[in-house]
């Protein structure tokens, strides 16, 4: 078979489908083939290539370091062809795949408001959204847009600001009945402070005492690893909690969670971007729509 006789694009569908549903029967399922046509598709890959791409066992399949590379290109490419089919039959429009990593507090209460709208928008899109409050590397998690809080440290990565938010303590009713409500800074220390259980560009409190911003350590005997576990603790009542507005905003109206020391609030903002990898070249139409519609839409 001659090269020109070779549909890439083709052995690349099946072969980003073997990888995303774990295994050839999966794959075979979903693009209309049997597995062993999906195994010869694949090993014949590899002999044109002259790498192997999957080490494959009786339970799963692994990617070798070739095979990702080879993925990574695989999904970029697609969109592009499916991106490039798009602008050619109806303007450009946004189409194709978009990975998007956020905290799970930004991605619950809001991104996931704003996704219908975003969608009915730009119907040809697809999105992959993961939830983790950790900062990762955009290519190694496959990530198109991670929407990040505080400054970047990375000048390989540009970013877009969606806005600010103000900072709240918080308990539940519950648990001030229990151990009655701070009035002062100082009474903070004998309250058991929920903090995150990751290195944070300010380690403790800020608060206003005296007409000073002074920073309260939090030794806290509950450590959590994303906001969302610190907001479902403190409605548990386990304790108090220092949270992005937006995310208890419901929860106050709803008398669920009470503001704690609002006098002592120093009014501090931590500001959200939605970055992305800079490589130079135009955005693909599907991530700068994501982002425009972000900046238009995002109220924090």
């Amino acid at each position: 078979m001659g090269r020109q006789d070779i549909n890439r694009s083709g052995e690349m569908e099946v072969f980003v489908s073997v990888i995303e549903r774990g295994g050839f029967s999966a794959a075979a399922t979903v693009r209309c083939m049997t597995p062993s046509a999906v195994s010869k598709l694949v090993a014949r890959l590899e002999a044109r290539l002259g790498v192997r791409l999957v080490n494959r066992s009786t339970r799963r399949l692994q990617l070798t370091p070739e095979g990702c590379a080879f993925y990574e290109r695989s999904i970029a490419i697609l969109a592009d062809i499916a991106e490039a089919e798009r602008q050619a039959s109806s303007g450009e429009d946004a189409a194709g795949r978009i990975r998007i990593n956020t905290s799970g507090s930004f991605g619950n209460h809001v991104l996931a408001p704003l996704v219908p709208a975003f969608m009915a928008l730009h119907p040809y899109v697809t999105l992959d959204i993961a939830h983790t409050d950790k900062v990762i590397d955009l290519m190694e998690e496959r990530a198109d847009v991670a929407i990040r809080a505080g400054p970047l440290k990375s000048s390989s990565l540009i970013a877009r600001k969606l806005g600010a938010t103000g900072k709240i303590i918080v308990a539940s009713p519950d648990y001030l009945g229990r151990h009655g409500e701070p009035h002062t800074v100082a009474d903070l220390r004998r309250h058991c402070r929920i903090g995150f259980s990751y290195a944070r560009a300010i380690e403790g409190w800020p608060m206003r005492e005296s007409g000073e911003t002074v920073t309260i350590p939090i030794t806290p005997g509950i450590q959590v690893a994303d906001g969302e576990a610190m907001r479902h603790l403190a409605l548990s009542g386990a304790g108090l909690a220092r949270l992005a507005a937006f995310t208890v905003r419901a929860d106050i109206e709803a008398g669920r969670l009470v503001p704690v020391l609002e006098e002592a609030n120093p009014g501090d903002l931590e500001e959200f971007y939605a970055v992305y990898i800079g490589q130079g070249g135009p955005l693909p139409a599907r991530v700068r729509a994501l982002l425009d519609f972000l900046a238009g839409h995002v109220r924090l």
